[in-house]
Formats: structure tokens, C-alpha cells, sequence
């Protein structure tokens, strides 16, 4: 990815049961993915969720919280699928990593 660039890290912890949260999360990233200035996204499900998403600039970030199906999905996560969560905007100025054999 072309530095620098913004991360937005989403944690969570979750009420019982799916109630449909599989569904939104899988729409939310393919909605996400057609979105101007959006990069990529990871994301990992334990006790607490990690999604990590990837965007070219703050402008980007503010048109994705404010796409009308996001906005629906934000308040479903606090009516229906989140105990808490925590989002962190990060600028990206540098990145490293290692890959065995691929």
C-alpha cells in the first residue's frame, strides 16, 4: 500500500447470539470495497473482534461512516449486536512484515 494511509481499527465485544450480524458484516465489507479511497480490510472473531479497514484519507473515512447503509448498520450494532466497542483512526507512515515461503 501506498504510504502513508489511514487504518481504522474497529474492537468489539458481542451480545449473544448472531442475529443476523454474519450477514451485515459479509454486506458491510463488500459495500466497503466499492467505496472512493477505500484499500483493504482484516478482520478477526474471538471474545473480542478486530476489523481492521484501510483508506487512502480522512475525507474517504468520513464518506464511509456516513454511507446510508453503514449508518443502518451502526445502529444495529448498538441496538442489537455490541456490549462495547472502540474505533481508533491511525495514520500509517510505515509498515514491515514477514512471509515464510509463499
Amino acid at each position: 500500500m501506498k504510504k502513508p494511509y489511514y487504518a481504522v481499527i474497529f474492537t468489539s465485544t458481542r451480545t449473544a447470539g448472531d442475529d443476523g450480524y454474519g450477514d451485515m458484516a459479509d454486506f458491510m465489507e463488500q459495500l466497503a470495497k466499492k467505496q472512493s479511497g477505500y484499500i483493504g480490510i482484516e478482520s478477526a472473531r474471538q471474545e473480542i473482534g478486530i476489523t481492521v479497514s484501510y483508506w487512502e484519507s480522512l475525507n474517504a473515512i468520513h464518506d464511509w461512516k456516513q454511507q446510508a447503509d453503514h449508518l443502518l448498520a451502526q445502529k444495529k450494532g448498538i441496538s442489537d449486536w455490541y456490549n462495547s466497542y472502540t474505533v481508533r483512526i491511525c495514520l500509517v507512515e510505515r509498515e514491515y512484515s514477514f512471509n515464510r515461503g509463499t
